[in-house]
């Protein structure tokens, strides 16, 4: 079975703020190997039970019933999921399991169990993206309305805007096939900035920044929680955008930043530009279709327990 890649990475973004009520609770329980160092009270509950996934973290939004799909990083040997992929860098890495455990690879197992991943090496800095791809097979549906999750600690950064970040709703992002380049961006920044951004076509339909704000202190050498989740809204003509941070990675998790896109976002880029692409989107279109991947920029950086669940969206 052939894969391509739908829409999920390790990387920063943006989002604005609207309050939404939310069906399920925060949790109590600590994630795997995510060092419990204070009690959290739970928020929101169904049924008097707390829900938590695979690795024990809150669930944000119930799993989608009768077959929602889920994803989890395989902690043990993760090059072994035909559905994982490295991209990025000057190595592909998406075949061989050497590469996973290799110093001079992209993903790396450390003494904690978690993994680092790093760009390519220049002079004082690490200066390239690395791609984490959660992948979706042609005979599938493309994932649409999810929740992404996982802890992330920077080791080092080139810069302070140097980001995590998480996107879906789009396939290939390559220079060949622009107009299969779609996605919503959420960016978590080294300096604990926060931010979504919308890409109408690969590389030249990008939006500008939508709640683009301090949301936490840096990141360097600890451990943060970091939660995407997009969702359509008002009978599909609208998508919710929302993310929330573990701060002290204790599975106690906070709404930082919720924007809505039911259009007038639009791409920075001039017409001519734009409409050269032949994609046959506005310049402010909604991405209401599906396709996830996990990317870094200009850092090295530790993560740990990523997942990807299809989510029953709230009624609005």
């Amino acid at each position: 079975m052939i894969y391509t890649p739908s829409s999920v990475l390790i990387l920063i973004s943006l989002a604005a703020s609207v309050f939404v009520s939310i069906p399920y609770e925060m949790s109590t329980g600590a994630p795997t190997n995510v060092p419990m160092t204070a009690t959290t009270t739970p928020l929101i509950s169904k049924n008097n039970k707390v829900a938590v996934d695979k690795f024990g973290i809150t669930e944000i939004y119930p799993t989608k019933p009768n077959g929602g799909r889920e994803w989890y990083f395989n902690m043990n040997s993760p090059l072994t999921d035909n559905r994982f992929s490295l991209s990025g860098g000057t190595e592909k890495t998406n075949s061989s399991l050497a590469n996973a455990t290799s110093s001079n690879g992209q993903i790396k197992k450390q003494t904690d169990g978690s993994y680092q991943v790093f760009g390519v090496r220049k002079p004082g800095k690490y200066d390239f993206s690395v791609r984490m791809n959660v992948n979706t097979s042609y005979v599938e549906q493309w994932w649409k309305n999810v929740e992404m999750t996982g802890y992330a600690k920077v080791i080092s950064a080139a810069s302070s805007d140097a980001a995590l970040d998480w996107y879906a709703r789009g396939g290939l992002h390559i220079s060949s096939s622009p107009c299969e380049g779609v996605a919503y961006h959420a960016g978590l920044r080294a300096d604990g900035s926060v931010f979504w951004q919308k890409e109408i076509w690969h590389t030249g339909g990008y939006t500008g920044l939508r709640s683009n704000i301090a949301a936490t202190h840096p990141l360097l050498e600890r451990w943060v929680g970091f939660k995407a989740i997009m969702f359509n809204i008002n009978n599909d003509t609208a998508v919710r955008l929302q993310i929330y941070l573990d701060d002290n990675a204790t599975n106690h998790w906070k709404k930082v930043a919720d924007v809505i896109d039911n259009g007038g976002w639009y791409a920075n880029t001039p017409n001519d530009l734009f409409y050269s692409a032949n994609c046959g989107r506005s310049k402010d279109y909604i991405i209401l279709n599906a396709g996830p991947t996990f990317r870094s920029d200009n850092m090295i950086c530790d993560f740990k327990d990523l997942s990807i669940r299809e989510i029953q969206a709230p009624s609005e």
